[in-house]
């Protein structure tokens, strides 16, 4: 056998793993998965982007001794098909490393646990120098001037991580510390809603805090589960020995949602743009507003966002990169994933179609009534059986036929090409709110003293579950108890 002598390919390697192509939002997120994988409950963030500018990561948790730090600043210090604690973000063991040098060009990790601290650094510079893998253990002096060092040594254990050499982060930028600024809104929007399930008292998950600049982040749900609808029950699809957990949310219309709730969605076309699935992994958001090719976007399903919880040990049937960023279901998971957005799907159709009605569809008479045509169109009308119209037929036979023309003159003027962009535009409508108690209660009184005051009471239920009324059918009922319909 002839053994053959490869150049040193450290440097090499090093380099062209800071193009895996990690956004500065995904790279942090990367770190803070190791902090809440060591049981971290708080994670300090802190920047400085002028003269020796740097970014640390500190959090409180089990830390780490001189064997732990060693192994964990190795490449590929964990195998993808290793079994792995429940509560493990990771998975090739390379995120700590790729993520940080993808940033910068020197990564420091230190870390106390019992009551010692120790530190490994990699120095991308120092390794071109010695073409080997050349990771320095720090000690005593040299860690003297570490951002963030004073901090840790507060803490009973912790690790701190330090980003230096900020190359990446500054190129292309002529005003640094102002486009800095910029990139950690961006990064504190992505930790919110990445880790909304941890920042928040999700029933179940234990707490954490996360600090960016000493300035506390807080979760943003992208379901509002306290306002959105969930119209069935989870379902849980079994894998073997694991289990995958869906639950679906139907947001409410934009129309009834406040502007700071709207911009929390990612404003009006951030709404649309965000449907769709939400695949997590031990509770950590990994992939958002994607259908998995399994439908397009629409108008009328942009509402729907699904929950998806997958366990870390179907990683390898998701197919999960090593950013965390992209996931793909596997075929078992697909099949009853489309059976699932079909269902939900005419659901958003209906919260868009009866918006602002009590959903009780199927016993409210309706004063538009839609129907389907035969070359596969629609055609919407006024309902002629509504009881306002056939209690005036009632009272006016001979106008029938002269109210019926007005009627049919009205339907083929719907504005519908107008009303397609007032709705796309998520803009209230304010025809749903022209109703007030009073008009109604004006309305019905009107239509009751003209009828016979034996049938009134029969006469009074037909018209309470139709449009406009059932939308105050409690208030009407207790006026109607009270004899206030009777003159």
């Amino acid at each position: 056998m002839k053994k053959i002598n490869l150049p040193p390919y450290a440097p090499i390697l090093m380099e062209s793993t800071r193009a895996i192509g990690y956004s500065l939002e995904a790279a942090i997120a990367d770190v803070v998965d190791n902090s809440i994988a060591a049981e971290a409950r708080n994670i300090r963030i802190n920047f400085f982007p002028v003269d020796e500018e740097y970014v640390y990561i500190l959090d409180d948790g089990y830390g780490m001794n001189d064997e732990e730090i060693t192994n964990a600043m190795q490449y590929g210090s964990k195998s993808p098909n290793e079994v792995r604690d429940l509560n493990d973000l990771g998975r090739f063991g390379l995120g700590l490393k790729t993520a940080s040098l993808s940033q910068c060009r020197s990564l420091t990790v230190v870390s106390k646990k019992y009551e010692k601290i120790v530190c490994r650094q990699w120095d991308l510079d120092y390794i071109a120098s010695t073409e080997e893998w050349s990771l320095k253990e720090l000690e005593g002096e040299e860690i003297e001037n570490l951002p963030g060092l004073d901090a840790l040594r507060a803490l009973n254990t912790g690790t701190l991580v330090v980003w230096q050499n900020l190359d990446r982060m500054r190129l292309g930028e002529v005003d640094f510390e102002s486009a800095m600024g910029k990139k950690m809104d961006e990064v504190r929007a992505h930790l919110s809603l990445v880790y909304h399930r941890y920042l928040s008292n999700e029933m179940g998950n234990k707490k954490i805090t996360i600090t960016l600049n000493n300035l506390q982040i807080e979760p943003d749900d992208p379901f509002l589960e306290k306002k959105s609808e969930v119209p069935m029950d989870d379902e849980t699809m079994v894998i073997g020995d694991s289990r995958v957990i869906v639950r679906t949310y139907i947001l409410p219309h934009p129309s009834k949602l406040g502007k700071a709730e709207i911009d929390k969605l990612g404003g009006k076309e951030g709404i649309r743009r965000q449907q769709g699935f939400y695949v997590y992994r031990n509770k950590r958001l990994l992939v958002w507003g994607t259908w998995f090719h399994m439908m397009r976007q629409a108008e009328l399903s942009k509402l729907v966002r699904i929950r998806v919880d997958i366990p870390n040990d179907l990683d390898d049937l998701w197919t999960l990169d090593i950013k965390k960023s992209t996931a793909i279901p596997p075929e078992i998971v697909r099949r009853n994933l489309k059976a699932l957005i079909e269902r939900m799907s005419e659901k958003s159709k209906r919260t868009w179609t009866f918006r602002g009605k009590k959903e009780v569809d199927d016993h409210i008479e309706h004063v538009w009534n839609r129907l389907k045509t035969s070359t596969g169109g629609y055609l919407y009308e006024i309902n002629r059986n509504h009881s306002i119209i056939e209690n005036f037929i009632q009272q006016y036979p001979d106008a029938k036929k002269f109210l019926f023309a007005i009627l049919k003159q009205i339907e083929g003027a719907i504005p519908l090409n107008a009303l397609y962009v007032d709705l796309s535009a998520d803009e209230k409508i304010d025809n749903e709110t022209l109703n007030s108690l009073d008009d109604v209660k004006g309305v019905l009184k009107q239509v009751l003293s003209t009828t016979d005051s034996n049938i009134r009471g029969d006469i009074f239920e037909s018209m309470i579950v139709s449009e406009p009324f059932i939308q105050f059918d409690e208030e009407l009922r207790k006026a109607f108890e009270k004899g206030e319909f009777n003159d």
